[in-house]
């Protein structure tokens, strides 16, 4: 059960990214069938090396995929079937964490939303620029996600801490 747990958590987890990555895609690409001035161009270069940054190396490589590796890890050494059935959800730190993760997961995910919601306002091709450097910064998420989640599955210990509720396990948490 806890190996389907983790397998689910982390297909779950991906799915959502590669389906926001098609999805996205194809508005990025309609951005191109307008004429794009210098300024343009410059605004693309800037926002794909920001986003690539942002939220390919920072938020995902740094943060996000080792730590989803981890509660995927521990979800498949500790399933029980609340958690298995919201893999997705748990292994993205939505509930059964620490507070400060909790705080941080839904103010991130509110953030998102409303950012979502601006961007969808915007005329081509600005639109078709921004949404390519989320496509992106999403590409490189679910590159890292998937090697994290090799790393954490073929070595002996997770190398972060699956940021467990205290009174659950102390060990678990501790980072290495």
């Amino acid at each position: 059960m806890g190996t389907l747990g983790a397998i689910w958590g982390i297909s779950g987890v991906s799915l959502i990214l590669i389906w926001a990555i098609v999805r996205l895609s194809r508005v990025a690409l309609e951005g191109f069938t307008f004429s794009f001035a210098w300024y343009h161009w410059l605004s693309l270069t800037a926002i794909v090396l920001f986003m690539s940054y942002s939220e390919g190396y920072k938020g995902f490589q740094r943060h996000f995929s080792p730590r989803l590796a981890a509660r995927a890890r521990y979800l498949q050494e500790n399933p029980t079937v609340m958690h298995v059935l919201l893999a997705p959800l748990f292994c993205a730190a939505f509930f059964h964490t620490t507070a400060k993760r909790k705080v941080v997961v839904y103010t991130l995910t509110i953030g998102i939303v409303i950012l979502v919601m601006l961007v969808r306002r915007l005329d081509q091709p600005w639109r078709g620029i921004i949404d390519l450097g989320v496509v992106v910064g999403l590409a490189w998420g679910v590159v890292a996600t998937l090697i994290e989640c090799v790393k954490a599955f073929f070595s002996d210990v997770p190398t972060v801490s699956p940021e467990l509720p205290v009174a659950v396990c102390d060990s678990a948490n501790e980072t290495l």
